[in-house]
């Protein structure tokens, strides 16, 4: 499942962050974010109405959008290879955009 190798990605990328209190404070942030965008897009597969469905790709999306964001400092911080960091990031987006795109098709 995509979201599940996009999270497994992230937790292999806040291992590597600082081991200060800041490093340790976005690590949290981020694999408690990128973890709940799997498990609730495999609830909403799951899900018992439309209305259910609904809620947890919104959960999904918000979850996407925290995780890009913790990226982004990441990113500004440079505590990761840009590079890598970029290909993520575009992950991230583009889970991101699926989110939104299923919401619209509903």
């Amino acid at each position: 499942m995509r979201t599940k190798d996009f999270a497994i990605s992230i937790i292999g990328l806040s291992a590597s962050l600082p081991n200060t209190q800041e490093g340790k404070v976005i690590r949290n942030q981020i694999t408690k974010s990128v973890t709940s965008i799997g498990a609730n897009y495999r609830e909403a597969n799951r899900s018992r109405s439309k209305a259910d469905f609904m809620n947890k790709i919104t959960i999904c999306e918000s979850e996407a959008s925290e995780t890009t964001y913790w990226l982004e400092i990441i990113m500004e911080l440079n505590w990761a290879e840009n590079q890598k960091l970029l290909l993520t990031l575009t992950e991230a987006n583009e889970i991101l955009a699926i989110s939104i795109g299923t919401k619209l098709k509903l």
